[in-house]
């Protein structure tokens, strides 16, 4: 992770297909972000990729079935990159498995993000469209079956061994 507080992005990204390859502990995935239906958002989460910001935080919370959550940089579920960004998701957003969402507080605004992120696990897990959309998992669902197996402490939903983001990269195809 970068030293320095991580900086919201100046512009939008360029036209194109971008991915973001996420190395973990577990194997590595690809998500392609969604710039065309959630431009602000991607472009956050795109940022904060090109900082570094991502590289070594984990995945703190697991729950089969549902998501894994990862991009607390201290790890509890709590922090953040230090700024918000606000774009409504889509409508008619159904939160599937592979769907690339930004986690927020409960009192925030529909749309809300600042770093958190998750990764839907559930065929179809029937949240309300309150979560910024990034994009969607299109290469290494393996490996997120295999994150998504891994023991966690069933009251806090925590991995009982660090599943850790080694390296988070961003190309554009």
């Amino acid at each position: 992770m970068s030293t320095s507080a991580p900086e919201p992005p100046s512009e939008p990204l360029a036209p194109g297909t971008h991915v973001v390859t996420v190395q973990t502990s577990h194997g590595t995935f690809e998500i392609t972000l969604d710039t065309e239906r959630a431009p602000v958002t991607a472009s956050s989460f795109a940022s904060l990729v090109t900082q570094g910001f991502y590289d070594g935080l984990t995945f703190h919370r697991i729950v089969p079935g549902f998501v894994i959550q990862g991009g607390c940089p201290d790890g509890t579920g709590m922090g953040g990159p230090g700024y918000k960004v606000e774009e409504a998701p889509p409508s008619d957003l159904r939160y599937v498995r592979g769907v690339v969402a930004m986690a927020k507080a409960g009192m925030e605004a529909a749309g809300t993000s600042g770093s958190q992120f998750f990764v839907v696990t559930g065929g179809d897990v029937g949240l309300p469209p309150d979560y910024a959309l990034v994009g969607h998992v299109t290469a290494g669902d393996d490996v997120i079956g295999a994150i998504e197996s891994v023991d966690t402490d069933r009251r806090t939903d925590m991995p009982e061994e660090p599943v850790i983001m080694e390296r988070v990269t961003l190309a554009q195809q």
